[in-house]
């Protein structure tokens, strides 16, 4: 029986409809066997088909907070979702790597919700050229990923850290995620046949990234990892018809 749980931090926001953000994540983590910690960078108003308002907490707030839980839990793996801009994410990266070099970082680059309710200042991008290279992986989706490119953040050749682009919203090859490391792409294919239906859910990228970071924490490799937590998330999906998912293994 395990008895000791690997340390993941999440840092992201607070959604009171618990479909995405803080909530989902710590649900995530708690389903993996892994020990679910929490930072909150913004308090928003929504339910789960719109957001209406959000409140981002000071950046020297979060700060302390992830200073004192990374001077006291061996943190394997951090997960950070909602930032106000490339600066709040900038000290929040420093912060972690001071504390602790080999933490895995993941970041899911919420620029804006499905209802299209804007989070990230997109002025601020070109300042993330730099930052991106002290992170191990982001997971964009297919519309985020194109932002970035068009920012010159990100290439097919050569990227500065992981990429896995989520394949939610293409066109084609619906449902399909490409890994990028190191100018290599790896598809990863849906596991879900046509007749076993899944839905779309509130929170399905949170929920993603943070499975992903829990396995990062368990020692599973990068690709491994993706492909466990995209299986998570596929279950998260077909849950119930609802846009709020139900968590499971």
């Amino acid at each position: 029986m395990q008895t000791k749980r690997p340390f993941v931090i999440s840092i992201a926001g607070f959604d009171p409809s618990g479909g995405a953000g803080l909530l989902a994540d710590i649900k995530t983590f708690e389903q993996l066997g892994v020990m679910g910690l929490g930072v909150c960078t913004a308090m928003t108003v929504q339910i789960e088909s719109k957001c209406l308002s959000i409140e981002w907490l000071p950046l020297d707030e979060i700060i302390t907070s992830i200073s004192i839980l990374m001077k006291e839990y061996p943190v394997e793996a951090i997960k950070i979702g909602v930032v106000k801009d490339s600066v709040f994410l900038e000290k929040i990266i420093e912060t972690i790597r001071f504390y602790n070099a080999g933490t895995k970082i993941i970041w899911d680059p919420v620029l804006k919700s499905t209802s299209e309710f804007s989070f990230f200042d997109l002025e601020t991008l070109p300042l993330l050229k730099d930052v991106l290279k002290k992170i191990d992986l982001i997971t964009p989706n297919y519309n985020e990923y194109r932002v970035l490119q068009e920012y010159n953040l990100l290439n097919q050749d050569q990227n500065p850290c992981a990429v896995l682009v989520k394949g939610g919203h293409r066109n084609d090859r619906i449902g399909t995620d490409i890994l990028i490391r190191n100018g290599e792409e790896i598809s990863l294919e849906p596991n879900l046949d046509e007749s076993s239906g899944y839905y779309p859910k509130h929170g399905s990228g949170c929920v993603l990234s943070s499975a992903i970071a829990g396995w990062l924490a368990k020692e599973e490799s990068l690709e491994d990892a993706c492909r466990k937590g995209k299986l998570y998330t596929e279950k998260f999906l077909k849950s119930n018809p609802s846009l709020l998912g139900f968590h499971s293994v």
